[in-house]
C-alpha cells in the first residue's frame, strides 16, 4: 500500500502515520507529500523521512481543472493506493478523487456530522463546541468526497469536555487523539476489518 499525504501546515497526523510505517507498525509505504503551501512545516519532516514532496497550488495552476489534473497525475505517477489528508485546507477536485477512488481519508476535529462543512476547521470547531456547552467532542476519520466533511465515517473517538476546559484545552485534547485514531483506522483497513467501498 503506497501512501500519499496532503497537508497545508504541520501535517502532524501524516508525520505520525509515516513514523508508524517506518517503524513497522503499519504495513504500508509512505511515498509522497503534497502541499498547497510552500512554507508548510510538513515539507521539512517529509523530506527528512525520505518522502517525495511536491508543492501544487493555485499560484502554479490558476485554473482549478488543471490544478486537479496535476494532483491526479502525481498520484498516478507515484502508484498511490491511498491518500491521507492531514490538515489540508483545500477541497479536492473530481479527478483527484477518482484517481484514488474510495481510498482518500481525512481527519476532522469533531464528531461528524456535528461541526462539519465549509469554514469548520481548527479553532472554529472547538469554539463552537465550547459556546454550545457540549459535554463531549472528539475526532472523526472519514472518507473524502466532493463536499466538505460529508464522506462515510470510518472511526470516531469521543473526548469529554469539562466546564473549565478552554478552547485551547479542547483543541489540544483532540489534536493529541487524532494521530492514534488515524493509525488504528489505517491498520484496520489494511487488515480488512474496515471496508472502504
Amino acid at each position: 500500500m503506497n501512501l500519499a499525504f496532503f497537508a497545508s501546515y504541520n501535517g502532524s497526523s501524516a508525520h505520525a502515520i509515516t513514523d508508524a510505517c517506518l517503524n513497522g507498525d503499519l504495513t504500508a509505504s509512505p511515498v509522497l507529500l503534497i502541499t498547497n503551501n510552500g512554507n508548510s512545516k510538513a515539507l521539512e519532516w517529509a523530506e527528512n523521512k525520505g518522502l517525495k514532496t511536491i508543492i501544487i497550488n493555485s499560484i502554479k495552476y490558476p485554473d482549478p481543472k488543471e490544478l486537479d489534473q496535476q494532483i491526479a497525475k502525481k498520484l498516478k505517477d507515484n502508484n498511490i493506493n491511498m491518500v491521507c489528508l492531514s490538515g489540508y485546507m483545500k477541497l479536492l477536485g473530481p479527478r483527484t478523487i477518482e484517481s484514488v477512488h474510495g481510498k482518500i481519508l481525512n481527519t476532522h476535529p469533531a464528531l461528524l456530522p456535528k461541526y462539519g462543512g465549509k469554514g469548520m476547521y481548527g479553532n472554529h470547531v472547538h469554539e463552537a463546541v465550547k459556546n454550545n456547552g457540549d459535554t463531549e467532542t472528539g475526532c472523526t476519520i472519514h472518507l473524502v468526497n466532493e463536499e466538505y466533511d460529508e464522506g462515510k465515517v470510518l472511526a470516531q473517538k469521543i473526548i469529554p469536555v469539562l466546564k473549565e476546559d478552554s478552547v485551547d484545552d479542547i483543541a489540544n485534547n483532540v489534536k493529541n487523539a487524532e494521530p492514534d485514531l488515524y493509525i488504528q483506522t489505517i491498520r484496520k483497513i489494511l487488515k480488512g476489518n474496515i471496508t472502504l467501498d
